[in-house]
């Protein structure tokens, strides 16, 4: 890891600005009153319906670079998935939305199938979707879906940690489907993506970007025997993603390892270590806030581990870092 203060790439030096992403949502939500954190949830009587809807963002770019579309479709399924467990919601169906210049067959058929294996993955239907062509509003191709969940009112999480909660980490797959844009920028600099990925020199480097994202829908039972009160889906913002579970202190005190990807990322684009944990999972992917006496016994169950603590302030402690 480098020095927190040297000067490097940042996220928004390579074209995302994570404060005005954030600052852009919070106003278009702002007109909605049934929103809580990361899946609207909708009272329809004895139960809540769900909607989460996301996309793979520039991951699409290293897809379209290789000419391999077909671990896309899992990234989609993944980051909507994702978002809905995190809310303590069973997610049930999937649609996708695929935005393209140009009809390619090949393309359709790749993404396809990666639907097909997230949604198979995730135990949900995929009720299928759309596909417009737009060569006067796309360059290249989009792809993003809905995911439709159910939960029964006593289900869902309460949304909001406690002092005194541990936090159970649960491992990333990789680099998951945000923060390519800085990756690529980083990674580019001295590679091409066919370049063998230097840690293990069997994969190329862009196999190694587009290593699926890890979908945790399995784990959702285990969160409600073992009383979660929140959850956090770690993507867009790093680590600063748990504050989404209350304006506590987070203490992180024994991480998951970051996978080998984060270092040469880090390396290639003398990227802080602040701005990788502001920006990617760091090998962290999923992460409950449970009560202390819960949190060996959900680790066991599972193939997570106690990685911090819950207390009074604000902000996030990591690997000497404060977010």
């Amino acid at each position: 890891m480098t020095d927190e203060d040297t000067e490097g790439l940042t996220y928004a030096d390579a074209g995302v600005d994570i404060a005005e992403s954030e600052a852009a949502t919070a106003a278009l939500l702002s007109a909605f009153d049934d929103v809580e954190g990361f899946a609207g949830l909708l009272d329809i009587g004895d139960r809540y319906l769900a909607l989460a809807t996301d996309g793979v963002g520039t991951k699409l770019l290293v897809a379209e670079a290789l000419g391999d579309y077909s671990t896309v479709g899992i990234d989609c399924v993944a980051m909507n998935v994702n978002d809905l467990v995190a809310a303590g919601v069973d997610p049930v169906a999937f649609v996708d939305y695929v935005a393209v210049e140009e009809p390619v067959d090949d393309f359709s058929e790749q993404v396809g199938e990666g639907l097909a294996a997230g949604t198979e993955e995730a135990g949900i239907a995929l009720l299928g979707g759309e596909t417009a062509v737009m060569p006067e509003v796309i360059r290249g191709l989009d792809l993003a879906g809905t995911c439709a969940g159910l939960a029964e009112k006593g289900d869902t999480f309460d949304g909001e940690a406690a002092p005194g909660d541990a936090l159970v980490g649960f491992p990333s797959s990789g680099i998951h489907s945000n923060g390519l844009t800085l990756a690529r920028e980083a990674v580019t600099r001295n590679h091409d993506y066919d370049d063998p990925f230097p840690p293990n020199p069997d994969r190329t480097v862009g196999e190694e970007l587009l290593e699926p994202t890890r979908i945790y829908a399995d784990l959702l039972g285990d969160l409600r025997n073992h009383d979660a009160h929140a959850a956090a889906h770690v993507t867009g913002g790093g680590w600063t993603n748990l504050e989404r579970m209350g304006d506590y202190r987070y203490d992180i005190t024994d991480p998951h390892p970051a996978q080998p990807v984060f270092e040469f990322v880090q390396r290639e684009g003398d990227v802080s270590d602040a701005e990788m944990h502001r920006t990617f999972n760091m090998g962290t992917g999923f992460v409950a806030a449970v009560p202390a006496d819960e949190a060996d016994a959900l680790a066991a169950a599972t193939d997570g581990k106690a990685i911090g603590e819950v207390r009074e302030g604000d902000g996030v402690a990591v690997r000497g870092l404060s977010l």
